[in-house]
């Protein structure tokens, strides 16, 4: 064989390694694995947002459940022409201390309607009431027990007394002007002067006496014998014992 056929086998030689060598590369770089990473999506909590602009809570007074003749209401929405004289919010009274932390008559609403009708009809008489106590809580009613425990005059707190039912009312009268007609004795006289029967006052005294007792009771009240000045509203024992604060009350 002459040196250029073995030149020329060599050459041949080389290109067809050369060939098997690249495919060999490539097919091998192909089925290669490729390691790959798996993304678990976690779902993640949402909020639920609203899209309304949160509401600010409003305070309202609840309604009552009661009835009106049930509830307690303060006398002067329903006729401010009776006069008030609330003296358990002051220091002249028997006890001599401030007992109530505002003068404010209140009563049953049963009690309050009635009273008006009262006062509405003295007006046309030139005479109109004038108020020293309402509704009375029963804490107050304890207080007064300790200093006077004398049922004649003050109820034992742990019976209740018809002030403390919202249905009893101490008043007398007074003319246009305001002031107060002449009676046997004053206010919380815990002496026979208090009395109905007490025959010693003057003549104008028990005249006015008798005027404001059957005024009241026209309208259905119920006289105290001990007290010329307290009357019971009709139906006070359907009411139950309260110890409302003056302040719950509208």
């Amino acid at each position: 064989m002459s040196r250029w056929a073995r030149l020329l086998i060599t050459v041949v030689a080389s290109l067809v390694l050369s060939v098997a060598f690249h495919n060999f590369s490539f097919a091998s770089i192909a089925t290669i694995p490729t390691p790959t990473t798996t993304l678990t999506q976690t779902a993640s909590p949402t909020v639920s947002v609203s899209s309304q602009p949160p509401s600010t809570p409003t305070q309202k007074a609840a309604p009552s459940p009661l009835p009106y003749d049930a509830r307690l209401i303060d006398i002067r929405t329903v006729n401010n022409k009776i006069a008030l004289d609330i003296r358990y919010a002051t220091t002249n009274n028997f006890f001599k201390r401030k007992l109530y932390p505002v003068g404010r008559c209140v009563l049953r609403g049963a009690a309050a309607k009635i009273l008006s009708q009262v006062q509405d009809d003295l007006a046309k008489r030139g005479l109109g009431l004038k108020v020293y106590d309402c509704y009375r809580p029963l804490s107050v009613q304890k207080q007064m027990w300790e200093i006077m425990p004398d049922p004649n005059y003050v109820a034992d707190p742990a019976k209740g007394s018809r002030h403390n039912r919202g249905a009893a009312v101490d008043v007398t009268l007074v003319d246009r002007n305001g002031k107060e007609l002449e009676m046997p004795s004053g206010f919380d006289d815990f002496t026979e002067r208090a009395y109905r029967d007490y025959t010693g006052a003057s003549s104008q005294a028990k005249k006015n006496r008798q005027l404001l007792e059957d005024a009241m009771k026209k309208y259905g009240f119920i006289p105290l014998a001990t007290e010329w000045w307290h009357f019971d509203a009709p139906g006070w024992e359907k009411f139950t014992i309260l110890d409302v604060p003056f302040g719950a009350i509208p």
